[in-house]
């Protein structure tokens, strides 16, 4: 299937979801916002940072002098796992409410303030997906829903560039979780097969869009992409959920998110922000075989360094509208070097 330029609508099979993809927009004059191109070369540790070792947080909290991964419950977490509150429901039916019980927590990347998760070694990318794995195996005991995430960069609204991720745990099934998992159990049952399987399979003989592969892991700018250069990054084993992957899948991931990562500062030669989070089945489920671990990236950044693109206006109001074809974002992304460029400076 080769790429469609010209102006058309695809359909997410996860959420049923349509994108309106329009080639021709990528181009027009650019004169609206930009953003600040962050070139600083931070230091490896900042006296005034919260999460660096050693460093004072909120409420006279010190962190250890931690050497590798560093996990603590978030200060100001937006859930909280005492909630014992009790919701009236009002009346009209349209008005509804529910008590939201959980847990957040922060996870730094390393000890080193300076280095985001490309610069880091495979190695310590492997102690980072240890540590999700671990805290995941703990939080999916106590909660249906269990959310692994990391916002990059200040356009993505981080509060801190140490490197660092979240894990939101919570009782309720969240939104996203419950639509795909609607979508996943409905194709299983139309067409008796998993569908990340079927789209591996699918992206495996197209080629076109796939960004990287290797045994275990499918890093593809998704054919319903609606950010520009998003991707999806897939486990081809049968598994379900970051508990079951075993340490040659952990070493494979961790290959993964180095050669990911790495072309997406190598886009721009930048530290390309984004907003990343992996998606498991919920621990309520009797049966989740319609279900494949696998990671979301959606990067903001569309023409440079400086530019992004804006869901406003129409995306807002009506669907999601991309300039540039998920074939193109791929082939951008497959051309990066797998050479972080701050080796040659």
């Amino acid at each position: 299937m080769s790429s469609l330029e010209f102006t058309h609508r695809r359909k997410n099979p996860l959420t049923g979801d349509w994108v309106l993809v329009s080639p021709h927009r990528n181009n027009r004059p650019w004169s609206g916002a930009t953003e600040a191109d962050a070139v600083e070369q931070l230091p490896s540790y900042d006296e005034n940072c919260p999460l660096c070792p050693g460093n004072e947080r909120a409420n006279d909290t010190s962190n250890p002098e931690y050497q590798d991964t560093f996990v603590f419950v978030n200060d100001f977490g937006a859930l909280v796992s005492d909630n014992d509150n009790q919701v009236n429901q009002e009346s009209p039916s349209f008005i509804q409410a529910d008590v939201a019980r959980g847990e957040c927590r922060v996870i730094c990347f390393s000890p080193d303030h300076s280095k985001t998760l490309p610069e880091l070694s495979n190695s310590e990318i492997e102690a980072v997906i240890e540590t999700w794995q671990s805290n995941y195996n703990e939080l999916s005991k106590q909660y249906d829903c269990v959310h692994v995430f990391e916002n990059k960069g200040a356009i993505m609204g981080c509060s801190q560039p140490h490197p660092h991720g979240q894990i939101w745990a919570h009782d309720h099934m969240s939104t996203e979780i419950e639509v795909e998992n609607e979508h996943l159990a409905a194709y299983k049952k139309s067409e008796n097969s998993n569908l990340f399987a079927d789209y591996i399979n699918f992206e495996n003989e197209q080629k076109e869009r796939v960004v990287y592969s290797n045994e275990h892991w499918l890093a593809v700018v998704p054919y319903w992409a609606a950010w520009p250069f998003e991707t999806l990054l897939i486990a081809k084993d049968d598994v379900r959920h970051m508990g079951q992957l075993n340490a040659e899948q952990k070493a494979s991931l961790g290959d993964a998110l180095k050669q990911l990562t790495t072309k997406y500062d190598n886009v721009f030669n930048c530290s390309f922000p984004y907003s990343m989070g992996w998606h498991s089945a919920p621990s309520s489920l009797d049966d989740d075989s319609h279900w494949r671990l696998h990671a979301h990236f959606y990067p903001p950044l569309l023409r440079s360094a400086t530019v992004k693109k804006h869901m406003v206006g129409y995306e807002m109001l009506a669907e999601s509208q991309r300039d540039l074809t998920a074939e193109t974002a791929a082939n951008i992304l497959q051309e990066a070097s797998s050479t972080h460029y701050k080796k040659g400076l």
